[in-house]
């Protein structure tokens, strides 16, 4: 199988996976709430973290499946375009708190993750 088509259908679930978390957090929201995609981006950290960590430590994980769950699921699973948007209006709609606070977070808690596992992998 190609990696292309790993990349394909990792992405594609990692985009599924995504949906279904905005579609749980945001479902009574009328306006941007980017709480989903903060979520869904500190998650997709926490996955890359452990995945990289497995296959440094040659934990049985072919380049393949490794370029299915980084570059296709993590792919589709975060989303910078989408953070951007959401910051974005935030910022249109004179949100500049909600809006710093969002960059913040985002910054702090995915970067964070990565610190963590590193400490404790």
């Amino acid at each position: 199988m190609s990696t292309f088509l790993f990349v394909f259908v990792g992405g594609g679930l990692g985009s599924v996976a995504r949906f279904s978390v905005s579609r749980m957090i945001t479902s009574n929201f009328q306006s941007i709430n980017p709480v989903a995609t903060l979520v869904s981006n500190v998650f997709s950290t926490l996955i890359l973290g452990i995945v990289l960590y497995l296959a440094g430590n040659k934990a049985g994980l072919s380049p393949t499946v490794k370029t299915l769950l980084v570059v296709g699921f993590c792919g589709g699973y975060s989303t910078f375009s989408t953070f951007s948007y959401e910051t974005f209006e935030l910022l249109r709609n004179g949100n500049l708190t909600f809006a710093i606070t969002n960059i913040t977070l985002s910054l702090l808690l995915s970067v964070g993750v990565l610190y963590f596992l590193a400490k404790i992998i």
